[in-house]
């Protein structure tokens, strides 16, 4: 197989939401509300929502630069590349790097929408919450059918208004959410809570996933103010360990056919992690009284959950333990761990060692069939769909990095020293949320 043979389908790539957001999905009577885009002193874009500023537009949305600048966030929206935040600028960037079809998680309201769950006036958050999913499934999705696969948010601090909002975007043909990876530190009881059970419910009656983004709740963590960043980066897919083991003890996929993805979790660590979740089991069910009926916790792991990965070797080398049918692809688009625009040749040399069969599963097949989404229907056709194909598409599009001025010049006598994860918390300090923290969402953007 060549790398313009591939068909590929990303399940984790990124919005930096653009002005024109909510500019169509208001009503008259809510243009009030209208969240705005201001500019500061400093030449930063940023939004303000009810009144406040909610972080930066630019969060890790370092595709195209060259690499030097990496640590340097943009902050506005014209120092980041178009396909960021414009739509059609994203589907020739998509094109530039032969990806057929995307799944987006938002970037200023938060992987999972908790922008809202902090507002004051919860029927405004509502309306605003609303309007966003309205934008992302009818102009960010629908400007292009078959590229761009629809991910809505929900008001989870309301559980009759997230049903209500299942129901409504799936009647749109959405059939995934962005869902807290532990809503407990979001202020919501825990997904153990009875709490909960309509959600299950209104996801298994609608055939919608769940999609838990890593950072969505819990943050990675990392040592300490001096350790290399590059530590933190090496940890921060893993950091979905916690969740997905907290996730594959939820008596609820055991009740419902729920699909619950790992969103940027990586896979290489899956198969110990499902080892010693069959020995843990095995081993100490007798005085904590777990219960998996006559299945182990590895067998309901692969009905239930997705995971995916950017360059994952060792992952796919292992794939018999992980489950064939539980892997998918992702760009990471515009973050700094995306390959861009060398997305299908890395990816051909990753999935090197599987079979041709096992190749089209993990590089879009697994992908479309979780989520509903027809693109060869929608694109005229399998031959419009590969790799070589949309790259045809794209001859025109310029992928050379692009340099924005690089670091701050070192002051008289200070030499260049390896970058610590104090270093990156102090550069995203005013990077806040609306209490004034920084995010869990922020946190995990330093990759």
């Amino acid at each position: 197989m060549k790398a313009e043979d591939l068909i590929i389908a990303s399940v984790d790539d990124h919005i930096c939401e653009p002005p024109t957001m909510f500019d169509q999905h208001l009503s008259v009577q809510h243009k009030a509300i209208k969240p705005e885009i201001r500019k500061d002193e400093k030449g930063a874009d940023f939004w303000l929502f009810e009144g406040r500023r909610a972080g930066t537009i630019g969060l890790n949305a370092v595709v195209g630069r060259m690499r030097e600048e990496y640590g340097c966030e943009p902050i506005s929206f014209d120092q980041m590349r178009k396909g960021a935040w414009d739509i059609h600028a994203r589907i020739e960037d998509m094109n530039a790097n032969g990806i057929l079809a995307s799944l987006n998680f938002p970037s200023v309201v938060t992987f999972d929408g908790s922008l809202f769950h902090k507002f004051e006036d919860k029927n405004n958050a509502l309306t605003l919450l609303r309007a966003y999913n309205d934008w992302h499934i009818d102009e960010w999705c629908g400007s292009y059918p078959g590229r761009n696969i629809p991910n809505a948010i929900v008001p989870y601090w309301d559980v009759a208004a997230t049903v209500a909002e299942i129901e409504r975007v799936a009647a749109k043909g959405c059939h995934a959410i962005s869902f807290s990876d532990n809503p407990s530190l979001r202020g919501q009881p825990s997904i153990h809570s009875d709490h909960w059970e309509p959600l299950w419910k209104a996801c298994a009656d609608n055939d919608v996933v769940i999609n838990i983004h890593i950072g969505s709740g819990a943050a990675a963590p990392h040592a300490s103010m001096d350790s290399p960043i590059d530590a933190w980066i090496v940890t921060m897919p893993i950091s979905i360990v916690n969740s997905a083991a907290d996730w594959l003890w939820l008596k609820a996929i055991q009740r419902y056919p729920l699909k619950i993805a790992l969103s940027e979790g990586g896979i290489g660590w899956i198969p110990y992690f499902l080892e010693r979740a069959d020995f843990t089991y095995e081993h100490h069910r007798a005085w904590t009284y777990s219960d998996f009926g006559k299945k182990r916790p590895s067998e309901v792991f692969r009905e239930h959950f997705m995971t995916c990965f950017i360059d994952d070797v060792f992952g796919l080398k292992n794939i018999d333990a992980i489950g064939e049918d539980n892997v998918s692809y992702e760009c990471d688009y515009p973050h700094s761990d995306s390959v861009w625009p060398d997305s299908a040749d890395l990816l051909l040399k990753s999935v090197s060692v599987l079979s041709d069969p096992v190749i089209d599963k993990v590089t879009h097949l697994n992908a479309l069939g979780l989520y509903q989404f027809d693109a060869f229907g929608m694109m005229g056709g399998r031959e419009n769909c590969t790799a070589g194909a949309l790259r045809n598409l794209a001859m025109h599009i310029d992928t050379a990095p692009v340099s924005f001025g690089g670091p701050a010049p070192l002051a008289p006598g200070e030499e260049r020293r390896p970058v610590t994860s104090g270093d990156i918390l102090k550069m995203f300090s005013e990077v806040t949320d609306a209490d004034g923290q920084l995010s869990a969402d922020a946190l995990e953007a330093a990759e």
